[in-house]
């Protein structure tokens, strides 16, 4: 599934070609994604300009002169910038087209994505009202995380990937920063001290920062908005590594099950 950094990574790459333009129509071929794409989504976006792209969490918004459009990629999904002429192919459900020819089209062979409109505060939308702060914010320090956790006894790494503590981490850079933290992931949120907490918060950003500079990563069908596969995958020092040595100590991997999710740690760097 596309995680923060794949999803800031294709803002960035669509900004650009975006913001500024107006869209003339919206072509839906098919209204079955993870919630229907609204009927009338032609009808309340043309003639619209695009006046920002911007994420949260694992969600893009675009906004308009008179609403936002929210897009989620679900598990396979990508948004990538095309001629608005190009043939669609069977996983092609929705472009958005675009006054200069081009358009943005969003493929999703297994339909888990979303595009949704709304013309209310699109902060107060029941996906959106309810996330914690951002990662790469100056909201979320170890304080904030130090705070929240008093008296959790779920594992640290659940914690973090529950997006009302904190929005957008999910599971392959939860593992990488709980490696980078040098703390296992099993650890009871509520038994952190503030210290832990504060390698910990450094951890997330620098894991996030460095995937983004590298394009995000390619698991399955991971693209970009120009087509282009990210290959953060290449630094994973534990993520999808079980029973190969440690890249610190040459320690064995291990890999067990939290909340329905593969999680990877090393026993010796991770205490």
């Amino acid at each position: 599934m596309p995680e923060l950094p794949e999803v800031e990574t294709t803002c960035r790459g669509l900004a650009p070609h975006c913001v500024g333009r107006n869209i003339v129509t919206a072509l839906v071929r098919n209204t079955q994604l993870r919630w229907p794409v609204p009927a009338d989504l032609a009808q309340q976006v043309a003639g619209q300009p695009i006046l920002n792209l911007s994420r949260r969490a694992k969600y893009l918004i675009m906004t308009l002169q008179h609403g936002a459009i929210i897009l989620h990629l679900g598990m396979s999904g990508s948004l990538r910038i095309m001629d608005s002429n190009s043939p669609a192919g069977v996983h092609d459900h929705i472009d958005l087209v675009l006054d200069n020819d081009t358009c943005i089209r969003l493929r999703d062979p297994r339909r888990f994505g979303a595009v949704l409109w709304t013309q209310s505060d699109v902060l107060r939308h029941p996906l959106l009202e309810n996330l914690g702060p951002e990662p790469l914010s100056e909201m979320f320090d170890e304080t904030y995380l130090h705070g929240y956790s008093r008296g959790r006894k779920v594992p640290i790494k659940t914690f973090l990937m529950d997006s009302h503590v904190v929005a957008g981490v999910g599971n392959i850079y939860a593992n990488e920063a709980l490696f980078l933290a040098g703390i296992r992931p099993t650890m009871p949120a509520g038994r952190l001290s503030l210290a832990r907490y504060a390698r910990l918060t450094a951890a997330i950003r620098t894991i996030l920062a460095r995937a983004i500079e590298a394009g995000g990563s390619t698991l399955r069908d991971f693209v970009n908005s120009a087509g282009e596969a990210g290959y953060f995958q290449q630094q994973y020092t534990v993520y999808g590594r079980a029973g190969e040595s440690c890249r610190v100590c040459s320690s064995s991997i291990k890999q067990i099950r939290q909340g329905q999710r593969s999680t990877f740690y090393c026993p010796c760097c991770q205490t």
